[in-house]
């Protein structure tokens, strides 16, 4: 785990991880090959952006809640292989869920880690609120390999 001198460069880091990970779902909705594909990425290239706002909103001194909801976690990400994407090969939807499954269970520990490792209460409600979102998005990945993926087999 990366060490932080300041907040802001917690917050910077996180900042640029959502921007990945926005980019990360624009490429998939270019390459998707149905329109309702291309649309649940352009869905999450936004929600990414939508949390690099709460982020930069935090550097800002504005105070955002966190959602206490918990998520189910369906674990099927836990059964994967580390994978990656290659621009350059065909488009593959199992493929592109497995990996934004991985995405979403990084993008999860790495808020619940920045948590645990800052003293500012409200940041590290802040954090864990973001983790909850990410655990969302992972949720959504597992049910979609679970629906159109595990159900085919």
């Amino acid at each position: 785990m990366d060490t932080f001198g300041s907040v802001n460069e917690l917050l910077d880091f996180a900042i640029g991880k959502e921007l990945e990970a926005n980019q990360f779902y624009v490429n998939l909705s270019k390459r998707a090959d149905r329109q309702s594909m291309k649309e649940m990425f352009e869905s999450f290239a936004a929600e990414e952006l939508n949390h690099k706002k709460k982020l930069e909103a935090v550097k800002e001194g504005k105070k955002l809640f966190s959602s206490a909801e918990k998520i189910t976690d369906l674990k099927i990400a836990d059964y994967t292989v580390d994978i990656s994407l290659d621009d350059t090969e065909e488009f593959d939807f199992q493929k592109a869920l497995l990996v934004a499954m991985q995405r979403e269970k990084a993008s999860y520990k790495l808020y619940s880690n920045l948590a645990a490792i800052t003293d500012d209460e409200g940041l590290r409600d802040i954090l864990l609120g973001l983790a909850n979102e990410e655990a969302k998005h992972k949720l959504y990945f597992e049910v979609q390999y679970d629906e159109y993926i595990l159900s085919e087999n």
